[in-house]
């Protein structure tokens, strides 16, 4: 299954996941958006807010096929 990934924030990293452009990343069925961050390098501790087609997720949710999924980072005081 394919989905698409935005990070924002210390989270974007070029050619991986930023926020200007949506990046294509290609998942076993039956994956979560804990696997997702895994595939792209990113550390789940580092995430504090997560969204799947633009409503709010967890890293257990599991995710479909054409999903969009959103990462935003810990920030200050949060």
């Amino acid at each position: 299954m394919r989905v698409q990934v935005k990070c924002f924030s210390t989270l974007s990293k070029e050619d991986v996941c930023d926020f200007h452009d949506a990046k294509s990343y290609e998942l076993s069925e039956g994956a979560t958006v804990k696997d997702l961050a895994g595939k792209i390098e990113i550390e789940p501790e580092e995430v504090k807010i997560i969204f799947v087609n633009h409503k709010s997720a967890s890293m257990g949710d599991v995710l479909k096929n054409g999903d969009q999924v959103a990462f935003s980072p810990k920030s200050g005081g949060m």
